[in-house]
């Protein structure tokens, strides 16, 4: 069996952790469903906290390389996995683009317009209000994915359902291979 990686990126709010529920309910097969926000709240916050700031830049920096590895690794042994990522930074994707080498990836963009971002924020009230908005341009900046829901005009189980219909198509998912041949040309 083939393992299979459902990348869904978009930013903080825009619904990726809903769709991955939904995912997770409606998908014939088992998935795992790994989170960057569920990875970084696996380490200690207080002494995160004491490194100042060019100690939790690189403790951030580690946390998202090492979240790429995990989650390369358990689809690597075999297991399907949902990846739930903000691609913030370009090096992100570029380390996500090697890591993900040789596995199967369906690459999701999952959009949302600014304004509901906004309102999902102040729900939430756990993020800094205007987070979302301040990663729109550079989450999408890559501008290529194999499907893309938009979750202010579609409910989780409706992103869900365009999602493996994606899976369905008779062609493997070809984002992450473009987005290499664009990367390798660029450099």
């Amino acid at each position: 069996m083939v393992s299979r990686v459902i990348f869904l990126n978009g930013t903080s709010s825009s619904g990726k952790s809903s769709i991955a529920t939904e995912l997770l309910r409606l998908l014939e097969e088992p998935y795992f469903h790994m989170s960057v926000d569920d990875f970084n709240a696996m380490r200690s916050k207080q002494r995160t906290l004491d490194l100042g700031e060019d100690g939790l830049a690189e403790v951030l920096h580690n946390t998202r390389a090492g979240f790429h590895r995990a989650a390369a690794g358990l689809a690597r042994a075999g297991n399907n996995v949902i990846v739930d990522h903000v691609l913030s930074e370009p090096w992100r994707l570029t380390d996500c683009l090697a890591v993900f080498q040789g596995l199967d990836v369906l690459f999701v963009g999952v959009r949302c317009l600014p304004t509901e971002l906004r309102r999902r924020e102040l729900v939430r009230g756990d993020r800094p209000m205007g987070l979302a908005e301040s990663q729109l341009a550079s989450v999408h900046a890559h501008g290529v994915y194999d499907v893309e829901v938009t979750s202010d005009e579609s409910s989780a189980a409706e992103c869900a359902q365009q999602v493996i219909l994606g899976l369905a198509v008779d062609r493997p998912p070809a984002a992450f291979e473009l987005l290499r041949r664009l990367t390798s040309t660029a450099q």
